[in-house]
């Protein structure tokens, strides 16, 4: 029986979400990953940015609290991933995007309650709704089809999987793994180039 590598999966994800933008081993070719457009932080004592997370791989959720898969699956398998990695590598966040039944779950003070009664200690942001739009404003930039989804961003700020449902813990964990061995192989200099180059 022949083993399938981490980098294989990876690049299975990317088939199956449609994000055929780069080839295995070209990553220069991924998207840098917009940044996120929060309205309020809840488990952490500053706001977060994918600018201040560069440099390690970003696991986000997107979810809602009423939303079944979310709590059945998402959320306990983020739980997992950020208790099975090391913060220093993997960033696990929540983004708590609604975009339906807002009044039953569109408050912090209703998400507070709800990650202290789940248990959920990572840091989670509330996805901004601008100008009335019953869209996110960050779901709505990553095209989310719904809840959950789940976003893979490298240490370089790039985005690499953008899933909507959920995605088995061995897939996911391949796919952090191959993140995570990608700077390990080719470690980018501080300037950020890639391949051969001469610094002073």
């Amino acid at each position: 029986m022949v083993k399938a590598s981490p980098l294989r999966a990876i690049t299975a994800l990317r088939y199956i979400d449609g994000m055929e933008q780069g080839k295995s081993g070209d990553t220069a070719r991924f998207a840098v990953a917009p940044e996120w457009q929060v309205d309020h932080w809840l488990n952490t004592r500053e706001p977060l940015s994918l600018a201040v997370l560069r440099g390690r791989i970003v696991v986000a959720v997107a979810f809602q609290m009423l939303c079944p898969g979310c709590v059945a699956e998402a959320l306990p398998q983020a739980q997992r991933t950020a208790a099975s990695f090391a913060a220093a590598d993997v960033a696990v966040i929540g983004l708590h995007s609604v975009f339906e039944h807002h009044a039953a779950q569109g408050t912090p003070e209703a998400l507070a309650a709800f990650l202290h009664e789940y248990r959920i200690g990572f840091p989670v942001a509330i996805d901004a709704h601008v100008d009335g739009d019953p869209l996110p404003a960050t779901m709505r930039t990553y095209a989310m089809r719904g809840t959950p989804t789940l976003l893979l961003i490298d240490r370089q700020g790039r985005l690499r999987l953008n899933h909507f449902g959920h995605l088995d813990d061995m897939r996911l964990g391949a796919a952090i793994a191959t993140l995570i061995a990608e700077v390990a192989a080719h470690p980018l200099s501080e300037t950020g180039a890639t391949g051969a180059v001469c610094e002073v």
